[in-house]
């Protein structure tokens, strides 16, 4: 049985990590970290959890590091930079939801991510990417950073593009529109009810700290390659699910046959992406609300032949395959366990 911790288990992330952990068959809750709400239990802090599993919020110190095989690190990027300092060497995995590890190049980390003060030496270590993408690096890590829910979603649909078909693109334009977990639950004057309610909120509209890690694990990644890639990113009014469409400007030649046929063959080993075709359901897909509560994203590409572009759209559940379902399908990577392993639950839907 794998011993898992979760460090910020009162916020968003860290309640999915209990969910989904508690309903794991090899792995067991051990510790549940934080700093607000000390003393408190999983069901205090999360109404849809009833359990006993005996365990109370605590600080996290070095001696936590004895009780657990794998931590879950579902805390601001800050607060991670600092304890994966304190665990890395000390637990068989350090698994990482923040934005504190996700950027290699130090310039481009500093200016997304100032206050996350992290030693260079573990930012070289930490291994990035949806596990579909880097699975092989992510057997033998014991540091891992997850990528953003954003990030997610853009990468696996735009990988069979540059990693898959090796295209050079030359212009990637990105629109964001994402539920409001998405930003937690901080307490904001723009996400009140009153003013969230039926919104479309352009609250990064001229550049997302998500493209900029994409941007530079593609760079990474060969072969193919990214010109400029530039988001815009809305807030709208469902709680959860997001929604990343991108228009792909490339200078080589396409069609809708060749692209649809590469995606499903990109993904055919993977269950966790589902390659979906616009009209093949009741509704358009993808749709945010046809992967709620799952561990899926699902990826249609088209060409658009007026416009001579690409378009992707990938869906996802932020909370999920965004969060922690991507961060316990990793663990299961890491552990020599089936991908699949505590999150074959299908989406909810209507939800």
């Amino acid at each position: 049985m794998i011993r898992a911790g979760i460090v910020g288990a009162s916020g968003l992330a860290g309640g999915e990590l209990i969910r989904l952990i508690t309903q794991h068959p090899d792995m067991e809750l051990t510790f549940l970290g934080g700093s607000s709400h000390v003393g408190r239990r999983p069901a205090e802090l999360h109404p849809g959890l009833r359990l006993d599993l005996g365990l109370t919020v605590e600080p996290a110190t070095e001696a936590t590091a004895d009780r657990v095989d794998v931590v879950f690190l579902a805390t601001p990027a800050p607060v991670s930079a600092e304890l994966a300092a304190l665990f890395a060497d000390r637990t068989a995995a350090v698994i990482d939801l923040s934005g504190a590890f996700r950027i290699r190049t130090p310039e481009l980390h500093d200016r997304w991510y100032p206050k996350a003060k992290r030693r260079t030496d573990l930012a070289d270590r930490f291994v990035y990417g949806v596990p579909e993408l880097v699975g092989d690096q992510m057997a033998d890590a014991a540091l891992i950073s997850l990528p953003g829910c954003y990030a997610t979603a853009i990468t696996l649909g735009l990988a069979p593009l540059t990693l898959g078909l090796g295209l050079d693109l030359r212009t990637v334009v990105v629109d964001g529109k994402s539920g409001s977990s998405g930003g937690g639950l901080q307490l904001r004057t723009a996400d009140l009810h009153p003013l969230r309610n039926g919104a479309i909120a352009p609250y990064a509209p001229v550049g997302h700290r998500h493209a900029a890690e994409v941007r530079d694990f593609l760079e990474r990644n060969k072969p193919g390659s990214v010109g400029s890639l530039s988001m815009s990113a809305y807030g709208v009014s469902h709680v959860r699910g997001l929604l990343a469409s991108s228009y792909v400007f490339t200078d080589e030649a396409v069609d809708q046959r060749e692209l649809q046929r590469a995606y499903v063959r990109f993904y055919k080993e993977h269950r966790f992406v589902r390659v979906r075709r616009h009209t093949e359901t009741l509704i358009p897909v993808p749709d945010p609300q046809a992967v709620l509560g799952s561990n899926f994203c699902d990826v249609t590409v088209m060409h658009d032949d007026e416009s001579d572009r690409i378009v992707v759209l990938s869906a996802l559940d932020n909370l999920v395959k965004g969060a922690a379902g991507q961060a316990v399908q990793a663990a299961n990577k890491r552990f020599g366990l089936p991908e699949e392993t505590g999150l074959t639950m299908q989406p909810v839907m209507p939800a």
